[in-house]
């Protein structure tokens, strides 16, 4: 009778039983989202639009227009760098708008 006793008293992790324990999960920190370097063209997702990085403030991205305007403000989660292609096509159009401000005779 006392081995009955001993296997009654027994936690139920011994049988193979699972057990839901009081220990906190731990959560893994989130990664940092990377900070574009300001003066960097990039990509606003939320808003379909691209733009300059003008500062990182209070958990914000402020972005101007490529051709000038007025600034706004992105989650840095939602702001990307361009990638080659978008550059290349960028740099293109910069070009144009150079060659057509020369050809009116704007001073560059």
């Amino acid at each position: 009778m006392n081995s009955e006793k001993r296997r009654e008293a027994a936690p139920s992790a011994s049988r193979g039983h699972r057990t839901t324990g009081t220990t906190p999960r731990t959560t893994l920190p989130e990664p940092e989202a990377t900070r574009l370097p300001v003066g960097e063209l990039a990509h606003d997702a939320r808003w379909e639009k691209r733009g300059i990085v003008m500062d990182h403030q209070d958990g914000f991205v402020w972005l101007r227009p490529e051709g000038g305007g007025t600034e706004w403000t992105a989650l840095p989660a939602d702001v990307q760098p361009l990638n080659v292609r978008e550059r290349a096509e960028a740099l293109m159009w910069a070009r144009v708008a150079k060659a057509n401000a020369r050809s009116r005779g704007e001073v560059l």
